[in-house]
């Protein structure tokens, strides 16, 4: 099979495997005496809102929150849509939507909140004091920082008041079944949109201790809230969480194991690295690239031909004045200058949600040739990595990779098919 069809069934399959109606089959609670009141937040919130519905036959109320152009029908869920990755108005108006839906409930309700990656910015939710222009900035400085997404949910948990559990307590004695689909390496929880129904126990104190660590550059604004007893979010011993449920329903573990299984029945060995990789989206990239050089050239740690799949969530450190991309596209120019030159190698970088950062593109093609193509253009390829513009780069071969919103979000997939008889 041609490199990039294989590829891109490879992706097709993972993002099946995350799959909105399949992720929930098998995991619905039991019907309530009372009312159920659904609140879906994320880049998939729709999708996962609109299976819900189909899948729950009882009465259902609550609110859907969704990034710009990624909503879908629902027949008894509003549908609201706001700005990702820095929050707007449409985001604030949101949150304050979603906090009615779970007020005033009673021990004979319940809450099913469907979760899944998006949710930190399209639910800004300042605490007294602060402002969205507050809670814009934090994510732009956040964003910017490189810092890995554990540590940004971190340090975003302490400056809302709808994150880190809040949401769950806020609908309490309601009880809340939290139905989450993962983006975050390792799978926690309470990590995917700073996990608005699942408390964590990282208290404000260590998350100082990450910004200074990390040397970011906070507003005054926010870190005197931070620094301030205010901040404090609940922890999961808090009485109020007693009773409610959490399920990972859908992960980038499951969907690698899928798209390794789909390899394999096309007749192609397959390897997964790890579903938590993180770092620098270049740096991550340089070290695929020698793991795939060693495998071309020596036969080792794997024996061609092979795919190699992994996943996780890279991060990209912004300069002065950076061009445009995503994590998936500085990760390929990383390998791509890794293994220059080296025919028989081809990958895929994608974000599953469809989109990489800010761009429209999910992610893109790259191959030992991706240089050597730019060069014969009259471009230095390393000027794009040195003015942080992968996207550019890939754009001007033709070699963007845009499938458009997929309806999940389980983070990054990224194969390299290595067959130096191809």
């Amino acid at each position: 099979m041609e490199p990039r069809r294989f590829l891109t069934e490879l992706f097709e399959t993972a993002v099946t495997a995350a799959d909105p109606m399949k992720a929930l089959e098998g995991a619905l609670p039991a019907r309530p005496k009372g009312r159920t009141v659904v609140v879906a937040l994320g880049k998939g919130a729709a999708q996962l809102a609109a299976a819900f519905e189909t899948l729950w036959s009882d009465p259902v109320e609550g609110v859907v929150v969704t990034r710009y152009g990624y909503a879908a029908p629902c027949r008894h869920l509003p549908v609201l849509e706001a700005s990702h990755p820095v929050p707007d108005a449409a985001g604030l108006e949101a949150s304050a939507a979603v906090m009615r839906a779970v007020s005033g409930l009673t021990a004979d309700d319940l809450v099913v909140a469907l979760v899944c990656g998006g949710g930190s910015a399209l639910l800004p939710a300042p605490p007294e004091g602060l402002t969205l222009a507050d809670e814009q900035a934090l994510n732009r400085a956040l964003l910017a920082s490189g810092a890995p997404i554990g540590v940004m949910n971190a340090i975003r948990k302490h400056v809302s008041r709808i994150k880190g559990g809040r949401l769950a307590a806020l609908a309490h004695p309601a009880r809340v079944v939290s139905l989450v689909v993962s983006d975050v390496p390792g799978d926690d929880p309470a990590q995917v949109a700073s996990g608005p129904t699942v408390p964590d126990r990282v208290d404000r104190a260590q998350a100082l201790a990450m910004i200074d660590a990390r040397k970011i550059v906070l507003p005054e604004a926010i870190m005197r809230h931070i620094s301030s007893d205010a901040s404090a979010a609940p922890l999961p011993d808090d009485p109020r969480f007693a009773g409610n449920e959490v399920k990972v329903i859908a992960s980038a573990r499951l969907s690698l194991e899928a798209a390794a299984a789909r390899a394999e029945a096309q007749g192609v060995p397959a390897v997964i690295l790890s579903d938590a990789i993180e770092g620098e989206a270049h740096d991550v990239g340089r070290v695929h690239a020698a793991i795939a050089r060693e495998v071309a050239l020596r036969g080792r740690p794997f024996r061609a031909p092979v795919v190699v799949l992994s996943g996780g969530e890279t991060t990209v450190t912004l300069g002065t004045d950076p061009g445009r991309g995503g994590r998936n596209t500085a990760f390929l120019m990383g390998l791509a200058e890794g293994i220059e030159d080296l025919p028989g190698i081809t990958a895929l970088a994608a974000d599953t949600d469809g989109i990489d950062g800010t761009e429209d593109n999910a992610g893109a093609f790259a191959d030992g040739g991706t240089f050597g193509r730019l060069r014969a253009r009259g471009e230095d390829p390393r000027g794009f990595v040195r003015r942080q513009d992968p996207y550019g780069a890939f754009s001007l071969l033709g070699d963007i990779y845009a499938p458009g919103p997929t309806g999940t979000n389980v983070n990054d997939f990224r194969a390299i098919l290595i067959d130096p008889q191809a």
